[in-house]
């Protein structure tokens, strides 16, 4: 086969390990890194001393991410489909993956898989943080709406947003043993009657002022939503 890079490095890509084959015409030279910062600067070092013009790597999992980051400023990095490499011919079952991807890239038997530029990558993965804050944040508000109606609490027949700002603020008080339906009813803002206020904390049936909003089932829950609503306006 035709030889198109003199010089190619494979990379077993583990949690704690970095197993680099460095193959420098035919001969071959495997090391063993860590995956902290430190040392994958080390096998940048290690790999531009010796004239190293691509390097290969499965994509296994986020584990490749760290090193991907590090490498790729510096030299060529090919991120492979482990499927992809595994489907190529003629491995030996003694050959540990570096070298195996050492050689086949050196003969170009490897495919890259497309890589987003890093700007790209970045909105990549905020889009995603944002999605998962929303539905974490979705799945609070019902939880506590769930409590909320299990007290014959009746926040949301009133409100068009049971957890706005005056919502939130009466539960809160609720949580914390207020029974006074005159004193929450205060926390009502523009667009939520005073009378509809205390017509629904107030219609609360129970002997214990904490049984059903206790600060630990309630309070927590609100407090997050909150961090979670400044988290999905920074990601914007």
């Amino acid at each position: 086969m035709e030889i198109l890079y003199k010089v190619c490095c494979g990379l077993d890509v583990h949690a704690k390990t970095v197993v680099a084959c460095l193959n420098k015409g035919g001969k071959k030279e495997t090391r063993t890194f860590s995956t902290m910062t430190a040392d994958l600067l080390r096998l940048l070092d290690w790999l531009v001393s010796n004239h190293c013009e691509i390097v290969a790597m499965e994509s296994t999992g986020v584990y490749w991410k760290p090193v991907f980051n590090i490498l790729e400023g510096s030299l060529e990095v090919m991120l492979v489909n482990t499927r992809h490499i595994k489907m190529v011919p003629g491995r030996k079952t003694d050959v540990c993956d570096a070298e195996w991807i050492s050689d086949c890239l050196r003969v170009g038997l490897l495919k890259a898989s497309f890589i987003p530029p890093p700007e790209i990558r970045e909105l990549r993965e905020l889009t995603r943080y944002r999605s998962q804050l929303v539905k974490e944040q979705a799945a609070i508000a019902n939880r506590i709406q769930k409590l909320a109606e299990s007290g014959n609490i009746k926040l949301s027949q009133v409100a068009s947003d049971a957890l706005g700002q005056s919502g939130r603020a009466m539960l809160r008080a609720l949580a914390e043993g207020e029974t006074d339906v005159v004193k929450m009813s205060e926390f009502a803002k523009t667009g939520f009657a005073e009378e509809e206020a205390a017509v629904a904390v107030g219609s609360r049936r129970t002997t214990d002022p904490q049984s059903t909003l206790d600060t630990s089932r309630v309070a927590r829950p609100m407090g997050r939503v909150g961090k979670l609503n400044q988290a999905s306006r920074s990601v914007h």
